[in-house]
């Protein structure tokens, strides 16, 4: 599986763990990146002295031995932006996953500090932007992904093959990867690595609480829904609030009205502490597909191996 993304990051595996926000600590991102594919800190939950934490972490779990590639994804909206930027620099980090947010705006620093960039887009026009910026690769995320997700509601299918033809950079498929069949199914539509999310979430590694991992397991095909679209669009698990969210914004509820709802720490609510009816429950279309809760190298090795079955199928079409 050599693509431009492997080589760019010096991983065996083109797949990309997404820094998810209370779900990718350093046990994650160590987890990934010691099995060939790139670890990412979710720093969207973080304060500085925390990233700062992990980062250490992550690097002390491998003692003496090689570090391998791992990176930093962090959204570019963030009050405090600069601070966790300047933690990112000050430890060392060359690689970075930016989302959310105008990436032209840091593209001296992270272009000055020959830092490997990669940003989050959910159209054409701002993979364009993004390329503009001089970022590396694009990570090309359809609306069936967990968390917020793009305005204007563009699948993975349809937007992954439009990216790679308006880009020269590699582009990351993500949004709704859960299997080795979606794998091959991402490259043949352009791209040349993908991100995993949800079912990454669901892995032993995975810092967020086992109620919330239980959910994505007890998932269907119909079990999330986009919400909160006059803040910022994102994908819920079908939970009390969701559908509190969903009602509020079908009787035109203006966007103070949910602020007040949303409230304060909806994400670490529900994602790390559990609370499986007042929390947000941030997950992909994907949880339909999962299953199971495993350690990351088994599911790794499903992912392989389903993908390599696909292949072969694709050789013997005549």
């Amino acid at each position: 599986m050599k693509t431009r993304i492997s080589e760019l990051f010096g991983i065996k595996y083109p797949i990309i763990q997404a820094g998810m926000v209370w779900t990718s600590g350093w046990r994650l991102a160590a987890a990934a990146s010691k099995h060939g594919c790139l670890g990412l800190i979710g720093a969207g939950s973080m304060k500085a002295d925390l990233l700062r934490t992990h980062i250490r972490k992550f690097r002390e779990y491998f003692g003496d031995n090689k570090t391998p590639p791992f990176g930093v994804n962090v959204p570019l909206i963030r009050g405090d932006i600069n601070r966790l930027i300047d933690t990112i620099l000050e430890e060392k980090v060359n690689i970075v996953f930016s989302s959310a947010g105008n990436p032209s705006v840091f593209s001296s620093v992270f272009n000055e500090n020959k830092i490997t960039w990669v940003h989050v887009i959910a159209s054409v026009k701002h993979a364009i932007k993004a390329e503009e910026a001089g970022c590396d690769a694009v990570v090309a995320e359809g609306f069936e992904a967990g968390g917020h997700n793009g305005v204007d509601e563009i699948t993975t299918f349809c937007l992954v093959p439009q990216v790679s033809l308006a880009v020269k950079i590699p582009v990351i498929a993500a949004g709704g990867i859960a299997t080795g069949r979606q794998i091959a199914a991402a490259f043949a539509l352009g791209s040349e690595g993908v991100q995993i999310g949800t079912r990454f979430a669901a892995t032993t590694e995975a810092s967020c609480s086992d109620k919330f991992k239980e959910k994505i397991v007890e998932a269907s095909d119909n079990s999330t829904i986009l919400t909160l679209k006059k803040l910022a669009p994102v994908r819920l698990y079908k939970n009390k609030f969701a559908l509190k969210a969903l009602e509020a914004e079908k009787r035109g509820a203006d966007e103070e009205e949910l602020k007040q709802l949303l409230g304060e720490k909806r994400e670490m609510k529900g994602i790390f502490e559990g609370d499986t009816e007042e929390g947000e429950l941030e997950m992909g279309q994907s949880s339909g597909l999962v299953n199971e809760i495993k350690d990351f190298k088994d599911v790794l090795a499903d992912l392989l191996n389903e993908y390599n079955q696909t292949i072969k199928k694709f050789s013997e079409i005549k």
